[in-house]
């Protein structure tokens, strides 16, 4: 598993950043606070606080370069 944080400040952000999840086959969690939701759960994004930075899980290390690289964009350092 690896974790990165992440910022969805729009909701322009929040629909890019589901459509890219999505194409991958692995599994997803955002975790912000004591809450954990499905990243490719557009509903339960929304659900977040996202004015704040949200810690996402990558489950399964298949293709993590690949998956890192598509979701650039919203890492934040």
């Amino acid at each position: 598993m690896k974790s990165v944080k992440i910022s969805l400040n729009s909701i322009d952000k929040v629909k890019a950043f589901v459509n890219d999840v999505t194409k991958f086959d692995t599994d997803f969690d955002l975790v912000s606070g004591r809450y954990v939701i499905d990243a490719k759960s557009i509903m339960g994004i929304f659900s977040l606080d996202l004015s704040k930075v949200i810690d996402l899980n990558i489950h399964g290390d298949d293709n993590i370069d690949e998956i890192l690289e598509t979701l650039k964009p919203y890492i934040v350092e």
